[in-house]
């Protein structure tokens, strides 16, 4: 815990610190406001938006219905100008993105205490104390933490509790908190039904890179082959594979390990699934998502050749909804391919499914509906 910066306040004239938690790495606020039941939305809200922090005291369901109130006016749409001003796709994506970014800054503000042992002392509080120690392990002392961090505490820990259906699995995944939940099931089911390389029959090897639940990997194992190595960086993210793996009796076949990108050797299948949308993340948990400056995919794309088996695959799994938005083009993907000493084999294309497609009040929406999620197969160049 001495890691944790301290969160300061003032509270009936006495100055008081505790340490601060905040999983999306939001530094500790400068101006604590000590609240509770008699404070308005309204007043709640504009000293969020100030920049203002509310440690709470009163009942904790009370604080439940302020933040849904301070929501509902963050959401609220701004009046529409007279004047139409045109935006290109990219413009859009950045607006949308500070909107996001604001408005969690905002909810942010509303701040709860914890003991040491992760229960919340206020009137009415749920028992959260498991939902905290899956996701931050034993703690010493007591701590402040956003409420709308507990509640993405607590809706991990349900993932993770009832897992994500795979249908091509015929079973579920259980993704652990701050690892990427596979809810969008059309790229797993493009490398389930890839034609896979003639290759493994003889070099029955295959990598999965930046494994994260380890969904791809238990595929691969459950499609035949002999032995995978399956890699990430994050701590929770090995260590979510890993649980997933052995629950499905797939250890044997699957090797988990700690590796910036690829391990040592070659494979006749190499597998990855980066992050899809070149642009900045606002906080640890969306490295996920957004890949700044397509630094995984290019580090994906110019080592695959290095790791790759003569006559193998290499499959990169990889939405165009960044060339909808304008954030990269198809010719700077091919351009990267290209340089990397790579070819095209072959591609297979679906259509997302998941609601957002079909959502016209999305402002990304337009680029939502022409999205495709592609399996690119990828050679060494001849």
């Amino acid at each position: 815990m001495s890691d944790f910066p301290l969160l300061h306040w003032n509270e009936d004239g006495i100055d008081k610190s505790a340490r601060w938690r905040s999983e999306s790495g939001t530094p500790p606020p400068k101006r604590v406001q000590i609240a509770d039941d008699r404070i308005t939305a309204d007043v709640a809200y504009r000293l969020a938006c100030e920049g203002t922090a509310l440690l709470w005291r009163g009942d904790f369901q009370n604080a439940r219905q302020l933040l849904q109130a301070m929501a509902r006016r963050a959401d609220e749409k701004p009046r529409k100008s007279k004047t139409k001003i045109a935006v290109t796709p990219s413009e859009s994506f950045h607006l949308h993105r500070q909107a996001q970014s604001q408005r969690a800054r905002t909810l942010g503000m509303l701040l709860l205490p914890f003991e040491a042992d992760h229960s919340v002392p206020l009137r009415r509080a749920p028992d959260v104390r498991a939902a905290c120690e899956q996701a931050y392990g034993a703690a010493s002392e007591p701590y402040i933490a956003s409420l709308r961090g507990l509640q993405g505490l607590i809706g991990a820990y349900e993932w993770r509790k009832n897992g994500v259906e795979i249908p091509v699995l015929n079973t579920r995944i259980h993704p652990h908190y701050g690892v990427f939940a596979p809810i969008r099931g059309e790229y797993v089911g493009l490398v389930n039904d890839a034609p896979l390389p003639k290759l493994i029959a003889q070099n029955f090897v295959a990598f999965d890179i930046g494994t994260g639940t380890g969904v791809l990997a238990a595929v691969l194992a459950r499609r035949g082959i002999k032995r995978i190595v399956a890699t990430d960086q994050d701590r929770r993210a090995l260590h979510c594979a890993q649980e997933n793996l052995t629950h499905l009796g797939l250890a044997e076949n699957v090797e988990v390990m700690q590796a910036d990108l690829f391990p040592e050797g070659r494979a006749a299948l190499i597998v990855c699934n980066p992050p899809w949308v070149p642009a900045r993340p606002s906080s640890p948990l969306e490295y996920a998502v957004f890949d700044p400056e397509s630094k995984m995919l290019r580090g994906f794309l110019s080592g695959l050749a290095a790791h790759l088996e003569q006559g193998g695959e290499g499959w990169l799994i990889l939405s165009d909804l960044a060339e909808h938005l304008g954030l990269r083009s198809r010719d700077e993907l091919l351009a990267m391919i290209d340089t990397a000493g790579l070819q095209v084999l072959g591609k297979l294309d679906v259509k997302p499914h998941h609601p957002r497609v079909s959502d016209t009040s999305d402002p990304l929406h337009a680029a939502r509906a022409a999205e495709l999620t592609s399996l690119w197969r990828l050679g060494i160049k001849i």
